[in-house]
């Protein structure tokens, strides 16, 4: 669960760097990342506190992590503006349940928020995916009622927890396999059919994948997950190259960045030669004060 909180976290903040001007992708790749330190936003925020969640209660109380989520906000961490309004009233007292469903005209959200904080949530439940679904599910209503944006969540969790299992037991899937297993989970709608096709895009270009399934530019589930997803099964193994990828895809990089780089790191950890690389780790800004307590040998993957 910390090896992906970590991929999260470096994927979103290293992905932020890449809307201020001047940052090289081929300088990345190189080995010359952007100079830290590398600030996270609202992904990493809410992911702590579904992590905080996890590690002191072993599952997801929708009220209390509301609670949560609307007591630790910061706006300034580029919460979307849906989301700011949701989490004040929340914090002044409006039932969540009310508060999320009345988003977007009573729809709910179907942004990728919910996805963007997951993986962590997944690899805790590696053993248990038809749990992760549970928790993942629950984890989402609290801010993204629309069934899009709760697909998004239990397709990412599916996937991180698929990856850290893979880990465990030493069997990578292929690209094809690890989609299949996630789309075994997934009730019918537009995100789902966006992975189904990135199955089907498996071995183009990330600019073909890229265009053909979205980039998070319209800050959807929908527009979201699939080109995370299809990042996540082509480089399983490789997290500098995942996060290579969502950067060069544009678009919502930090958020792609988080969903991919939560899911690999999962699976590569933090101290192999295809994880996360310990520079990155270094120049991320460091995670909040109130989660540091947790005590990392205790971690599940």
């Amino acid at each position: 669960m910390l090896d992906s909180l970590d991929g999260l976290s470096v994927g979103d903040a290293l992905g932020a760097q890449f809307f201020i001007m001047g940052r090289s992708l081929s300088d990345l790749r190189s080995g010359t990342p952007p100079p830290g330190p590398w600030d996270w936003t609202d992904d990493t925020e809410m992911a702590c506190n579904v992590v905080a969640e996890l590690h002191r209660h072993q599952q997801i109380d929708q009220d209390r992590l509301a609670a949560g989520f609307a007591r630790r906000f910061s706006p300034e961490r580029d919460y979307g503006h849906a989301t700011v309004t949701t989490l004040r009233r929340i914090r002044e007292g409006k039932p969540w349940k009310e508060t999320a469903s009345a988003a977007f005209e009573g729809h709910g959200s179907c942004g990728n928020g919910a996805a963007m904080r997951v993986a962590p949530l997944g690899a805790y439940y590696a053993d248990d995916p038809q749990q992760a679904v549970t928790e993942a599910v629950r984890s989402a209503q609290v801010t993204h009622m629309n069934p899009e944006g709760v697909t998004g969540a239990v397709a990412v969790a599916v996937a991180a927890g698929q990856a850290a299992h893979a880990r465990r037991t030493q069997t990578p899937p292929t690209p094809a396999e690890f989609l299949i297993t996630v789309l075994g989970h997934l009730a019918p709608g537009e995100t789902t059919h966006g992975i189904r096709r990135a199955r089907a895009l498996l071995g183009t270009s990330v600019a073909e994948a890229a265009h053909e399934l979205g980039n998070g530019s319209k800050v959807t589930a929908q527009d979201t997950v699939p080109f995370a997803l299809w990042a996540a099964a082509t480089y399983l193994d490789d997290y500098p190259a995942a996060i290579a990828a969502c950067i060069e895809a544009d678009g919502d990089i930090d958020t792609t960045s988080a969903i991919t780089g939560g899911i690999v790191a999962a699976h590569t950890g933090t101290t192999t030669e295809t994880g996360v690389p310990q520079t990155w780790l270094a120049a991320r800004e460091p995670l909040p004060s109130w989660l540091t307590t947790i005590n990392r040998p205790r971690r599940r993957p």
